[in-house]
């Protein structure tokens, strides 16, 4: 019996598939490169998105017999989903796998930053002297306040293992936790964002990118920081100002700032932000792990075959 075709972004310049992974998705599906998709149009039902690649109306129009669109990750905010689903095709996204993953990168890079760990990393490749220079202190996180701009499923699992270098807990959201679940963490819930900001040493941004939280972080609130705090983004790139937080940094407004996420990603070669001594900047590596990726294939494989059975895939994104 054939395998059902599916469209899937293996392009190493647009973040796509590792090759390692296309065999899980070839033990059900017969596989098609975005390059040779004209050669397929009609017998593709099914496409699997990772990194940059997004399913516009030119796919949609080319491929007749689509049924599914999978992404590979939780964020969906670089698909048109009305007009996906306008051609009749189901969206799903990968939540819940992708939770501890990102968490471990949240208390990394505050580790990192605090510790100066990247600084000292440096240090150790090229130095002149054995002297350690003052600027290579850095800061303890155990008993520091750690503020979470939004306490989802990803944010929660940060708080518990803040839990563990005895921080205070503080987080804003937009529903406040029930009573137990602020106990079982520690957290106290801050009514305003302003509070939270003006109280914490470190503070991380856990939440999803929508209208409301565009550049959520900006001039303002950089400003009603600590001058000893941290800025640690998570979540994504456009929920912070970036020339408001390049400018906080140079002019020492907060001490520094920790950013998993940018836009674009990654950040061009001499883009200012790359030129701050006080700034950590990844390729957006939240996720980038064997196991999680192997856990984000297996979930949009569940999906994919739940849609092309005419069922409704666990992960259906409604609107």
């Amino acid at each position: 019996m054939e395998k059902p075709y599916i469209l899937v972004n293996t392009n190493k310049e647009t973040q796509g598939l590792y090759p390692c992974f296309i065999p899980m998705l070839e033990e059900h599906f017969t596989v098609i490169p975005f390059e040779t998709k004209e050669d397929f149009a009609d017998k593709i039902q099914a496409v699997f998105l990772f990194g940059q690649v997004t399913a516009d109306k030119s796919i949609l129009q080319l491929l007749p017999n689509l049924k599914i669109v999978v992404n590979g990750g939780v964020g969906v905010d670089h698909l048109d989903i009305p007009l996906i689903k306008s051609f009749g095709v189901r969206v799903c996204n990968t939540p819940h796998v992708v939770d501890n993953a990102t968490a471990d990168m949240g208390i990394g890079l505050m580790l990192a930053s605090a510790r100066r760990i990247p600084h000292g990393h440096n240090f150790s490749l090229s130095h002149e002297s054995d002297y350690l220079p003052e600027e290579s202190m850095g800061t303890d996180v155990s008993g520091a306040t750690l503020g979470i701009i939004g306490m989802g499923r990803i944010g929660y699992k940060v708080a518990k293992r803040a839990q563990a270098f005895d921080m205070k807990i503080l987080y804003h959201n937009r529903n406040r936790r029930k009573e137990e679940e602020e106990k079982a963490v520690g957290a106290t819930y801050c009514q305003t964002m302003d509070e939270l900001l003006q109280k914490s040493d470190f503070v991380m941004v856990v939440v999803n990118l929508s209208p409301q939280t565009h550049k959520l972080i900006g001039t303002k609130e950089l400003a009603m920081m600590k001058p000893n705090s941290t800025l640690i983004n998570i979540s994504r790139g456009l929920v912070v100002d970036q020339d408001a937080l390049v400018d906080a940094l140079q002019r020492k407004i907060i001490r520094a700032a920790a950013l998993d996420v940018t836009y674009p990603e990654p950040l061009p070669i001499g883009h200012p932000l790359l030129a701050c001594p006080n700034a950590i900047v990844l390729p957006h590596m939240g996720t980038h792990t064997v196991e999680t990726t192997r856990k984000i294939v297996e979930r949009m494989i569940i999906n994919a075959l739940a849609g092309l059975k005419g069922e409704e895939p666990p992960d259906d994104l409604k609107a």
